[in-house]
């Protein structure tokens, strides 16, 4: 397939973030569509289902709807960074990844994944930036586990 004049050029390599990364071979304009977060559409729930015994999947969910995006492409591939240098945006039900500054070449391709609804403990950041979050979850579902900790401590001391 050819290759839109717009789309940068990317490669999957080694990341100091976590084990692959996405990388752009050409510069990229702030503002830019960098590509789409494609893969099958399916329930939250059989994606739980299915990925209940693997510790890594590349599930996305998006507006707001129970289904996720079982994530198989080169978007897969981006980390998550606590000084991204893209974001994702919805449009039409689709997800696509959009430069929010000017990135150079072979620099690795990063957003914040703003985890929620997570199963896990912790979801620990790996980005090493100065001003590393240490998580990967959303300020909302921090606060919603600090809430439901309180609880159960106040529960606990009745």
């Amino acid at each position: 397939m050819p290759r839109h004049a717009n789309t940068p050029r990317l490669l999957i390599r080694s990341s100091s973030i976590h084990a692959a990364g996405c990388y752009t071979l050409d510069p990229i304009p702030r503002g830019r569509r960098v590509l789409e977060y494609s893969g099958a559409r399916i329930p939250k729930e059989l994606a739980d289902e299915r990925y209940a015994d693997r510790p890594v999947t590349y599930l996305f969910g998006f507006g707001g709807t129970t289904d996720v995006i079982d994530g198989f492409g080169t978007a897969m591939f981006l980390n998550h960074s606590c000084a991204p240098n893209c974001e994702t945006e919805e449009e039409n039900g689709r997800v696509f990844i959009r430069a929010i500054r000017n990135i150079a070449a072979n620099e690795e391709l990063v957003y914040e994944y703003h985890l929620y609804d997570s199963d896990e403990d912790n979801a620990d950041c790996y980005c090493n930036v100065p001003h590393c979050r240490k998580t990967m979850f959303s300020d909302d579902e921090l606060k919603r586990r600090t809430r439901a900790a309180a609880r159960k401590k106040s529960r606990a001391a009745k």
